[in-house]
């Protein structure tokens, strides 16, 4: 019986910690860089990148990646990072994560993180 309520008391404890990550994951409380992907080390030039480059960038997969490319070539090179948030599937708390992540100018120097 001993055996049997610490099982339930750790079993208990693991899903009371994964909870609390799910939440703070919802919350947008992860290190930067985490939310939605490896966090990434450099910056990604979202003028010259490819969609692969694109997607290093935190919560960009392919499909947001694809949407960036398309934006670029109907409206030309991105004049501000703030002009990011005009690409669809891309708002302001996806803006803030990959902020400090793109440049407007120069090489693409991102690479996956630990």
């Amino acid at each position: 019986m001993k055996m049997r309520a610490t099982i339930v008391r750790a079993t208990s404890a693991f899903a009371l910690v994964a909870l609390l990550c799910n939440v703070a994951a919802a919350a947008g409380n992860e290190p930067a860089g985490r939310a939605g992907g490896a966090a990434i080390v450099g910056v990604v030039n979202v003028n010259s990148a490819t969609a692969e480059e694109l997607a290093l960038l935190p919560g960009v997969g392919p499909a947001k990646a694809q949407a960036i490319l398309e934006y670029r070539k109907e409206h030309g090179a991105f004049k501000r990072v703030d002009d990011l948030g005009e690409v669809k599937g891309i708002g302001d708390k996806a803006l803030e994560r990959i902020r400090p992540h793109v440049a407007l100018d120069g090489k693409t120097t991102a690479q996956p993180g630990n």
